[in-house]
């Protein structure tokens, strides 16, 4: 029997890439008008250079989700945060924006990736169909790799 290929099987930066070009093509992850002009993260001086990092930042969101299980939107601002260079002072940790990750998990929810979801710990989760799409673009990745 074949094994089926998961996420865990490939390198992250690589299918994260893969997951960012296949989430491009979907019509519900469109990038709003106004990420061009926001910062990721209060601790951060300028907004993204690159064209495509909204669809990034929605691939690694998705994968943390799949890893995770469970995750709100504030475990997110925690992952995606870094420091904040104050000058002279020491730098500080600073959380990313909560706008964004929260935009992309309602994408993800439109698209039927996600599902809010509350018990002992509230968050959200990955959706059969979710898993399913994901699962999907990791033999993708594999069989790129392979064919390299």
């Amino acid at each position: 029997m074949e094994r089926k290929i998961t996420l865990y099987d490939i390198e992250p930066h690589r299918y994260n890439k893969l997951l960012a070009s296949k989430l491009k093509e979907i019509k519900e992850f469109e990038m709003p008008e106004w990420a061009k002009f926001v910062k990721t993260s209060s601790g951060k001086k300028r907004p993204p250079i690159e064209e495509d990092w909204w669809y990034a930042r929605a691939a690694s969101i998705l994968r943390q989700i799949y890893l995770r299980g469970l995750i709100g939107v504030n475990r997110l601002k925690t992952k995606y945060g870094g420091k904040k260079d104050r000058g002279v002072a020491p730098s500080k940790f600073q959380k990313a924006s909560g706008k964004i990750i929260r935009t992309i998990l309602q994408q993800c929810e439109k698209a039927e990736f996600v599902e809010k979801f509350k018990d002992k710990k509230a968050g959200r989760r990955l959706t059969k169909k979710g898993k399913e799409f994901l699962d999907k673009v990791a033999s993708e990745a594999k069989e790129v790799k392979e064919a390299n």
